[in-house]
């Protein structure tokens, strides 16, 4: 893990854990709520508070340096335990043919719904798209984990927002109102940004697990060799809201799609 945290992505997280915390230090300085609870001694919003971005920051460089779930090698797999018997699962038991894909780039042979990153260089079981905010792909194993980044920096972000709102001090002329107020705005307009992303990429992201689908086929579907001859709005993986959002959130294991592609009464071609 430690080799990943100073690889590529070491400047991104780096700017990112600088802001984050940045921005926090200015709405203690200034006066705002928090300051002024935490003068008074009364600690607990403040500490919630610390905790929350503590956590948001725990859990970025978690899903940064996460496992997506790249594919392995036949090399590797020698040296993981039990990988032989999973991938014995992903063989589907159906009696419909299933031409096994194999990846032009790695030349591994790759699961259904798996794709070639070109940036980590990988094939990534249900490949979902390369984050550059964490600098990593989002993918079979981290993806639940990257859902519940985004609501904790949301939760973060909108507290903040409240905050730096509120720590806003009067002025006779815009020029002394910019000089009291000059960082405090730099970091609401920071929070007020990056609030509306968080809110259109958790959105985003709900909408397509609750119809089991992911960035990049819902993107390049036409271009998807299992997909593209499926109408507009047919989806093989669908199985309705809320068995997608209780296996997506719920489900642990690894699941073998193809036999959910080829379950009994679907006709793909």
């Amino acid at each position: 893990m430690f080799k990943n945290v100073f690889a590529s992505g070491f400047l991104v997280r780096t700017a990112h854990t600088v802001l984050t915390w940045s921005v926090a230090l200015v709405l203690f300085l200034h006066d705002t709520d928090l300051r002024k609870q935490e003068e008074n001694g009364e600690l607990l919003q403040p500490v919630l508070f610390v905790l929350l971005v503590l956590a948001s920051v725990l859990l970025y460089f978690a899903v940064s340096l996460m496992d997506p779930g790249f594919i392995l090698s036949d090399n590797e797999m020698k040296f993981t335990c039990g990988l032989s018997e999973e991938q014995q699962e992903m063989i589907p038991q159906t009696s419909k043919a299933l031409k096994q894909r194999r990846c032009g780039y790695c030349l591994l042979q790759q699961p259904m719904r798996a794709k070639h990153c070109q940036t980590c260089k990988r094939c990534v079981r249900r490949y979902d798209h390369h984050c550059p905010w964490i600098e990593n792909c989002v993918g079979e194993r981290n993806h639940r984990w990257f859902i519940l980044y985004l609501w904790v920096q949301l939760g973060a972000l909108l507290w903040g927002f409240h905050f730096a709102w509120s720590g806003f001090s009067y002025a006779p002329t815009w020029k002394s109102w910019l000089q009291q107020n000059g960082f405090l705005l730099a970091a609401f307009c920071l929070v007020a940004v990056f609030s509306v992303v968080v809110i259109l990429l958790l959105g985003c992201h709900l909408y397509l697990v609750s119809c089991n689908t992911t960035t990049w086929e819902f993107m390049s579907r036409h271009r998807i060799s299992y997909l593209k001859h499926c109408g507009t709005d047919e989806n093989p993986f669908d199985q309705g809201t809320i068995r997608n959002l209780w296996s997506f959130f719920c489900v642990c294991h690894t699941v073998v799609w193809e036999k959910v592609y080829f379950r009994e009464g679907s006709d793909p071609v």
